[in-house]
């Protein structure tokens, strides 16, 4: 457990418990008692979040994070509105044991090979590109 006393470990625990918290919250989009506009909306927050396509463009200095910290949160904070309060709370509570969960290899065998994967292809098309 992180030491809350100091800035890096309110930090640090802030981290885990948005993690918890995104973890609780894509179990909750498979959830059949949470509503299907906020399953909807789950997968849309997902995917804007992902998406290289922002309503601001990163490259903009200071305005072009400001959509993603502020939409997300709302979109997120939305969503949590939407879901039932005991559905919420089993599937935090899920998330938080799931954290003392050991990784498997074949998680890590998956990673790595999608890293390779990803690094050859990026490869082939610099190759592609230089030549």
């Amino acid at each position: 457990m992180p030491d809350t006393g100091t800035f890096k470990g309110r930090i640090h625990a802030w981290a885990l418990g948005l993690k918890a918290e995104l973890i609780a919250l894509a179990r909750a989009a498979r959830d059949p008692r949470t509503p299907l506009f906020a399953r909807i909306l789950i997968f849309l927050i997902i995917a804007y979040a992902a998406s290289p396509i922002d309503l601001i463009p990163d490259f903009i200095p200071l305005f072009g994070v400001i959509d993603d910290l502020i939409l997300l949160p709302l979109g997120i904070a939305l969503v949590l509105r939407m879901i039932p309060p005991d559905v919420m709370a089993e599937h935090r509570a899920s998330a938080i044991a799931a954290e003392h969960v050991e990784p498997t290899r074949a998680g890590f065998a998956l990673v790595v090979i999608l890293w390779v994967v990803m690094l050859l292809a990026l490869a082939a098309l610099s190759h592609r590109w230089w030549k």
